[in-house]
């Protein structure tokens, strides 16, 4: 964050509460830090909320120095609270998004209206995590609650989550599972809660258990995942929701649905960003996403007439065209709008399959398409989830001949812009019960070169229903929609598009149970591509200020970090091992002292020719420490796909210097209920 500008000159001085505790309904007090004017008391300001689980003393506290001061110096009360069991707030974090997360939150909107320097009027914002729960309180409907920035969130904890694809299980469930395992189990920080921390330490440890198993067991979109999806009922948000998002992150097909359906007033904003707040986020351009922010407080928490409620309901980047890489290159383009979605008027255009490639017409007595996909086949994808820190992103998708079924249209005669959510339509039959059916949408360069453009998974036995999925009929064809990731994409003249289909996309998904085996009926399989006019009239868009926020927190780096992503094949077994690493280095920050170190790995194995030979194990060491004080945690979790099981094993050990606190481990497996 350091290349964004630093603004200092703010039209209120502000002053900061390192901590304070905001006491719930049964005596748990949660942790909060507070950014507000020096003169609130006499001249009361709203308060703007960013409610985690990621630690405010250490985890966010880099994000948070260049925010909430940022929004502080404009007339409002940045908080950051730590969630309960979580940083520095007592009790224990037993779950995502739970009922008792909410009424916390419910609490603490309450506790914030009733002090001297609040007017009245709070927001919330957060992403990820904190953009899941600003919708679900929105929900709730707290009185005090005036409006909502969402970032990198969903509407549907199944469909748009770290949890399933298509109805097809995501490695980022496992990979995410590990990471909240190793955060809900961290200590709290001694300079904030004293002696007790070590007590407050070992009730987290003794008391939580392994999220990610209750994950596994719930397969279908049941209750466990109604709950938290605002989708459920969309009436219940009322308060006006700016949805924010970016093409490389995994979040963004929500915002599209959220102008569909939301009822009060809603704008979107999306961009070629990864999972990341828009003013540091990559790929760049990056823009002045606080400043947007206070024009959305002001206009609804202040009633301050900013045009913001004039615009386009959706404003969205058109990506041209960038070479393929792993590292988040930037992305050149340009800014569209829409007034609703769907798009008014919209055209698409179909791609049929055929001998020839794709074509905008059916080839008559095309054979069947066979797909019977190595495990192997998606080796060139990004991860689900980027971050755009690490070499997350996707491959030439060319090397992915020979694994995946491709088809190419010839050059372009002119450019082509897609804006939306592209399907392809398939008759499919399957020789097993469950499979899995991807497809990989792809622009080819003159120099043969294929850059990602969008995908999608399905699996089959989901074809109709999450909630109700049913076996694929032997022997018989039953017609499908596979629908991609919404995006906007300039495909230029003189480029091809390619469509790729396999049966297997590891390692962004677990393969099915059996070996898969499909056959698409090409007389009734075509790839629709929704379309965007450039030449269609577009208002004019105000430009977006400079990335900007406060002075960034001070540290030191006492150890420098480093990153990997290698792909390794053993050519006697014919084992594929792929292993993404991180290393945060040792920083110290200088306003507490503390010095923190992050290291984890997720390592993926499997055969090409076993679909239960996939293994993931995935690692995380926390380090905390202060003077002669340290706390550490190793956390490990790993998950087999057998035939008939999930096999899950996990070990959690916590130390207080030399000491070990806890060890606890688990060892279990469950039934595969069609995915």
């Amino acid at each position: 964050m350091t290349d964004i500008a630093i603004r200092t000159d703010f039209p209120r001085k502000v002053r900061e509460i390192e901590n304070t505790w905001i006491p719930m309904p049964d005596g748990t007090k949660l942790a909060a830090r507070i950014w507000l004017p020096k003169d609130a008391e006499d001249d009361p300001v709203p308060a703007i909320l960013e409610y985690l689980p990621y630690r405010k003393r250490d985890g966010t506290v880099e994000r948070d120095a260049t925010t909430h001061p940022y929004f502080a110096g404009y007339g409002y009360a940045g908080v950051r609270v730590d969630m309960r069991g979580t940083g520095d707030s007592e009790g224990v974090c037993l779950g995502e998004y739970l009922l008792q997360e909410q009424d916390d939150a419910l609490a603490v909107i309450d506790w914030l209206v009733a002090q001297p320097w609040c007017s009245g009027k709070v927001g919330m914002i957060g992403i990820s995590w904190g953009g899941f729960n600003g919708l679900q309180v929105a929900a709730r409907q707290p009185e005090g609650l005036g409006a909502v920035i969402t970032l990198c969130s969903t509407d549907d904890r199944y469909t748009d989550d770290i949890h399933f694809m298509g109805g097809a299980m995501l490695t980022d469930k496992l990979a995410w599972g590990a990471t909240a395992f190793a955060i809900a189990n961290t200590p709290p920080d001694p300079a904030i809660v004293g002696d007790r921390w070590r007590g407050m330490w070992e009730e987290r440890i003794a008391q939580n258990g392994l999220w990610f198993r209750d994950w596994v067991a719930h397969q279908r979109r049941d209750a466990f995942y109604a709950h938290g999806s605002i989708c459920e009922d969309w009436e219940k948000v009322q308060v006006p929701v700016y949805a924010v998002g970016g093409y490389a992150d995994g979040y963004t097909n929500p915002i599209f649905r959220m102008m569909e359906h939301l009822p009060g007033p809603r704008k979107a904003l999306v961009g070629p960003w990864a999972h990341k707040y828009p003013h540091f986020a990559t790929p760049e351009p990056r823009i002045g996403f606080l400043q947007e922010c206070l024009r959305w407080w002001d206009q609804h928490l202040k009633g301050i007439d900013t045009g913001i409620t004039e615009e386009p309901m959706i404003r969205a980047w058109m990506q041209g065209p960038a070479a393929p890489s792993p590292h988040a290159v930037p992305r050149p383009g340009r800014w569209i709008s829409a007034e609703g979605w769907p798009v008014a008027g919209a055209a698409t255009r179909a791609l049929h399959l055929g001998p020839s490639g794709l074509s905008d017409a059916a080839e008559d007595g095309a054979g069947p398409i066979r797909i019977a996909s190595p495990e192997t086949a998606g080796w060139t994808a990004q991860t689900w989830c980027i971050y755009g820190v690490d070499a997350d992103g996707a491959l030439d998708q060319m090397g992915e001949a020979g694994l995946m079924t491709g088809f190419e249209t010839g050059p372009l005669a002119e450019d082509l812009e897609i804006f939306g959510f592209p399907r392809l339509h398939a008759r499919v039959t399957s020789r097993t019960a469950q499979a899995n059916l991807a497809a990989v949408l792809s622009m080819v360069a003159p120099d043969g070169t294929a850059r990602l453009v969008s995908f999608g998974i399905l699996n089959l036995t989901h074809r109709e229903s999450h909630a109700s999925p049913e076996p694929m009929p032997a022997g018989a064809a039953v017609d499908v929609t596979v629908q991609l990731n919404v995006i906007g994409q300039t495909v230029p003249a003189g480029y091809k598009l390619r469509l790729a289909l396999s049966s297997a996309y590891w390692p962004m998904i677990f393969p099915s149970a059996e070996k898969a085996e499909l056959e698409l009926d090409p007389a009734a399989t075509w790839l629709e591509l929704p379309l965007h006019d450039p030449a269609a009239p577009q208002p004019e868009l105000a430009e977006f200020g400079p990335a900007e926020g406060a002075a960034p927190l001070e540290t030191e780096v006492l150890s420098e970090g480093s990153g990997r992503r290698v792909r390794e094949v053993d050519l006697a077994s014919g084992v594929e091992t792929t292993v993404r690493a991180d290393d945060t280095g040792l920083h110290r920050h200088v306003h507490t002292g503390i010095a923190v170190r992050y290291q984890n790995s997720d390592t993926f194995r499997i055969h090409p020719g076993d679909p239960n030979s996939a293994e993931l194990t995935c690692r995380w060491s926390k380090h905390y420490s202060r003077g002669d004080w340290s706390a550490e945690l190793d956390a490990t979790v790993s998950m087999q796909a057998l035939r008939d099981v999930w096999h899950i094993t996990a070990r959690l050990e916590a130390r207080d210097g030399e000491e070990v606190v806890a060890v606890r481990e688990w060892d279990e497996k469950i039934p595969r209920d069609m995915v």
